[in-house]
């Protein structure tokens, strides 16, 4: 990885550099992002973090204000020139949870299994439980000290994105948590740990009680309006951890789309691979083992019929039944 990050060095000497995280960034994407920008700082890089989405959650809000993270404005993005580069970080271009801006997306660094077709000159990719460890990884390679604030930042990203160690989490997760948590301040992410809910949440919780249907392994909730991504998939945990419920698919109200955020506990159905298989035709969708998300367009809504709650149960289920039966074979 050293070797790709001075190449990175090489492409932003004398331009502007951008760092573009997915557009509602998770603390994984915030906290690789944040440390990022410290490091490429160290080698006398100034570069802005950028996302057009919106920040919702209480925790990432208090990310935002306790490590001093200053996002661009919309208004300050529009100024970007065609001519900048532009590091995505915790994303892949053609993501639908990506918007295009201004400038040469020509660095990705990433930890999801990589699908994108479109070209990068540096690709610095491993999968791995967390972008974060990546980024750790990059500051020991390169004998960079971690201070104390980015290495609080890293530890709840790699925390929260495996789910406190237990999702997708590899060697290397547990290698930089290691690192990490000798630098971190503890006190800080118990702090972020006890306020991840705001009482608008309470809304989502309450549609998924009400509205739940299980079907065998499957749980499915519908939210019937808009909220934010990372509340969609804190929905999506906790009506996995219901007993009769394995796979949960929880979906959301987009524009005139749908958004969803699918967790998986079974060992032969790789959450990923399910939610781009059941999406076909109406979206896209990806991710991990694990924890995926995806999309179903406006335009193509009327693709599932009168009743896309149905259409989308039997869409899962039967990719379900497929994956379960060839592992099976």
């Amino acid at each position: 990885m050293k070797k790709q990050f001075e190449q990175l060095l090489r492409i932003a000497e004398g331009r502007n550099v951008y760092i573009q995280t997915h557009d509602y960034p998770d603390p994984d994407a915030l906290a690789s992002a944040y440390a990022l920008q410290y490091l490429l700082k160290t080698q006398g890089i100034e570069a802005p973090i950028c996302y057009f989405g919106t920040v919702d959650k209480v925790n990432i809000r208090m990310m935002m204000d306790v490590f001093e993270i200053s996002p661009l404005l919309k208004d300050e993005m529009d100024e970007i020139d065609e001519n900048s580069v532009v590091i995505n970080v915790d994303v892949q271009k053609n993501n639908s949870n990506l918007t295009d801006m201004r400038g040469e997306e020509l660095v990705c660094i990433d930890h999801h299994p990589w699908v994108t077709q479109e070209h990068y000159d540096v690709v610095i990719h491993r999968i791995v439980g967390a972008c974060a460890t990546i980024v750790t990884r990059l500051y020991e390679e390169l004998g960079v000290d971690i201070p104390e604030k980015i290495a609080t930042a890293l530890l709840y990203g790699i925390k929260m994105d495996t789910r406190n160690l237990c999702a997708g989490v590899t060697d290397e997760d547990l290698e930089a948590f290691s690192k990490l948590h000798h630098l971190a301040d503890g006190r800080l992410i118990l702090r972020l740990d006890n306020n991840s809910l705001q009482l608008s949440d309470l809304r989502a919780y309450g549609a998924a009680i009400q509205n739940i249907a299980v079907y065998g392994k499957l749980g499915f909730v519908h939210i019937p309006f808009d909220c934010p991504d990372g509340l969609i998939a804190s929905v999506s945990n906790f009506i996995l951890a219901l007993d009769a419920v394995e796979i949960a698919v929880v979906y959301a109200e987009r524009g005139r789309g749908l958004k969803f955020s699918v967790r998986s506990e079974l060992s032969n159905i790789n959450a990923g691979q399910l939610v781009n298989l059941a999406l076909r035709e109406v979206g896209n969708g990806g991710g991990h083992m694990t924890m995926a998300g995806g999309l179903v367009f406006a335009e193509r809504m009327s693709l599932l019929g009168a009743d896309p709650d149905t259409a989308i149960h039997k869409r899962f289920s039967e990719v379900y039944e497929a994956l379960a039966g060839a592992e099976e074979v």
